[in-house]
């Protein structure tokens, strides 16, 4: 059965569009031009995933969110933003209000699909891991040290996360953003993935989603390590969504590879 993806819109062009790429591509969508027909729809339908408007009159895209989020009929269906709000504060308002990701205007094609794919075809587009990678867990630990990969768009972030962990012995891989990590994930599954938030391609809750929908990655502990969405709302759906722990920047160094430490069952040092 195709995928049902819940569009709520009211510009047309960006509907139009969006229900072209979605139809070409075999998914199933449906139309709802405000956030109230889009509340019906969803109560009724039950789609696999809701792409909605922020600035909608009436019920605007974060009250849809809220309201979705409330009702436990509803609220384990994905959410994507669709806005034209590019600012940092926007995107962290949308993942708030409970979003899990956010696709900004106007809809680049294979952006927008790139951000689908990740909630309802994990493998699509993506090469499938080598049959030689064993399956997570099969395998003894790899010498010089677990692998660690590392997802932030901030570079400082990164290198940060990567000394830490390497001096204590940890293998590191980093990611600038969701493609990247997806990709890199897929290639040589890691022991541990340490992620951002909010992040320029993707949200960490959209990685999250992707990885724990993919066979060969679900087992592998997610840690949330976030400045951003430092609120308690971001951390009980990074949890609820399958993470091992959700940490709030800043932390210090000894915390951080406590909380990594656990995660991979190793034990703490004293």
């Amino acid at each position: 059965m195709n995928k049902r993806v819940l569009l709520i819109e009211d510009d047309i062009p960006t509907m139009e569009l969006m229900f072209h790429l979605l139809s070409t591509y075999g998914y199933a969508p449906l139309r709802a031009s405000n956030g109230e027909e889009g509340l019906r729809l969803a109560a009724s339908e039950r789609p696999d995933l809701i792409l909605s408007d922020i600035r909608m009159p009436l019920v605007d895209g974060y009250e849809v969110a809220e309201r979705i989020m409330a009702d436990p009929e509803l609220n384990s269906i994905p959410m994507i933003a669709v806005t034209e709000f590019l600012m940092p504060e926007h995107r962290n308002k949308a993942l708030a209000a409970g979003f899990d990701g956010y696709i900004t205007k106007p809809i680049s094609p294979e952006t927008f699909l790139q951000h689908i794919e990740a909630f309802l075809h994990p493998e699509f587009r993506v090469p499938p891991a080598p049959t030689k990678v064993p399956a997570i867990g099969a395998s003894p630990p790899r010498p010089g040290g677990r692998r660690v990969l590392v997802v932030d768009d901030t570079p400082e972030n990164l290198r940060l996360a990567s000394s830490l962990l390497a001096s204590a012995g940890y293998q590191v891989t980093t990611a600038g953003g969701l493609g990247e990590a997806l990709r890199l994930a897929r290639d040589d599954p890691p022991d541990l993935i340490v992620s951002d938030v909010v992040m320029g391609d993707g949200s960490g809750f959209e990685l999250i989603r992707a990885v724990k929908a993919d066979p060969r990655l679900r087992a592998i502990p997610f840690i949330f390590n976030s400045s951003s969405m430092a609120v308690e709302s971001a951390r009980k759906k990074g949890l609820a969504l399958g993470a091992a722990s959700f940490l709030f920047r800043p932390i210090s160094h000894k915390d951080m590879l406590c909380e990594v430490k656990a995660c991979l069952g190793e034990p703490a040092q004293h």
